[in-house]
């Protein structure tokens, strides 16, 4: 049998496994907090009662889905060149703001509005992700608490502009503080279309299937390509794995370092954009939180890849959303957290223990070629 399907037959039964596991531990925490598995599990998948419940339901799920998987990328790229960038959290909030309320403060044709937007997003996404970048490049300081320390003052930042140099109107009885409205030339279709196909009612929560999702998808293969079918993709896969090598090749680690930053800036620059362009039309004071920290597991549970990101940001969309239909099953909804907890680090030990497995199954046919006992070293 090829490494290739080798390797690719135990990644796949190494996260059956774990999912399996997974799902076994859940059932004892569901038990613990006085629910039933057989509940628990049929809530995930109680999308409504009737047809319009059950479009809106799959509205939410796709919505979910789509920041998730623009968050998971942005941390893949990071990821690619081993570096931890934990500063999306904040890298999405800032650039959120900033694209609203830019985009606010004019009108033009709803291709040149939206594209500014999103330009405006990733630029400042890219070059509040550029400090920790050069802080690394210059004084060696590390990225880690370099974005963690940046994320405070990016969420508390976008708190005050909400608040007071970005702040609009406030609508009367209104609690929430937001930036200026978008007008309807800045709104992004939807594709509620889609379902019209089907013979199924349009959804009519949070502004219907936000069109942004097409977009995520051009962005993923546009990455994919970029990563792996690309020199300046291998030079940072290349540069991430052994420096000094790809110092002496030619390539400056440092300026990929920069590059790989600023790259995973811009793209988590959108995360936000989603929500803004598909539904709200503003950046509001209980704007979504907490998708940057959820991209570092999407992206830890699809291995970095495209393809599997998109799996697992469509695993956690559905997992998430549950948490209603958890309630309704007398089911804390803490429970999805531990759910989505267990899988990412079950999936990574195996993930582990599969890499193993295969590195040792490929250096026994190696030396079996050889006509030795003897173990060749594979590169894995």
């Amino acid at each position: 049998m090829p490494a290739g399907l080798n390797r690719a037959l135990l990644t796949v039964a190494g996260a059956v496994v774990a999912i399996v596991l997974a799902i076994a531990i859940c059932s004892v925490a569901i038990i613990a907090a006085g629910g039933s598995p057989l509940d628990a599990f049929a809530a995930f998948f109680n999308f409504g009662e009737t047809p319009r419940a059950v479009v809106n339901g799959v509205a939410t799920f796709l919505n979910r889905a789509v920041p998730l998987f623009i968050a998971g990328l942005a941390v893949a790229v990071g990821f690619r060149m081993n570096l931890f960038n934990i500063g999306v959290e904040g890298q999405y909030r800032l650039a959120a703001i900033c694209a609203a309320y830019v985009g606010s403060t004019f009108t033009a044709p709803k291709p040149i509005q939206i594209a500014v937007i999103i330009l405006v997003a990733a630029v400042v996404g890219g070059l509040y992700a550029l400090i920790p970048a050069v802080m690394k490049v210059t004084r060696g300081v590390n990225e880690v608490i370099a974005t963690i320390m940046l994320n405070y003052i990016a969420i508390n930042l976008a708190a005050y502009l909400v608040r007071g140099p970005f702040a609009g109107q406030r609508a009367q009885g209104q609690l929430t503080t937001t930036t200026p409205a978008l007008g309807d030339s800045a709104m992004f279709p939807n594709l509620n279309f889609i379902f019209d196909w089907f013979g199924q009612p349009s959804p009519t929560r949070g502004g219907g299937v936000w069109g942004f999702l097409l977009l995520a998808v051009v962005l993923g293969v546009a990455i994919w390509v970029v990563l792996e079918r690309t020199r300046f993709g291998f030079n940072i896969k290349a540069s991430g794995l052994n420096g000094p090598a790809a110092l002496a090749s030619g390539v400056d680690p440092k300026k990929m370092v920069i590059a790989a930053m600023v790259l995973s800036g811009a793209i988590a620059g959108l995360i936000g954009l989603p929500e803004i362009l598909g539904d709200k039309g503003a950046f509001n004071s209980n704007f979504t939180a907490g998708l940057g920290f959820l991209g570092i597991a999407v992206a830890l549970l699809g291995r970095n890849k495209p393809v599997g990101i998109a799996v697992a940001a469509l695993l956690f969309a559905f997992l998430d959303r549950a948490q209603g239909a958890l309630q309704f099953a007398n089911v804390p909804a803490s429970v999805v957290t531990i759910i989505q907890g267990v899988i990412v680090l079950l999936v990574v030990v195996a993930n582990e223990v599969t890499n193993r497995l295969a590195l040792r199954l490929e250096e026994r046919r190696a030396a079996q070629k050889l006509g030795t006992n003897t173990p060749v070293e594979v590169a894995a």
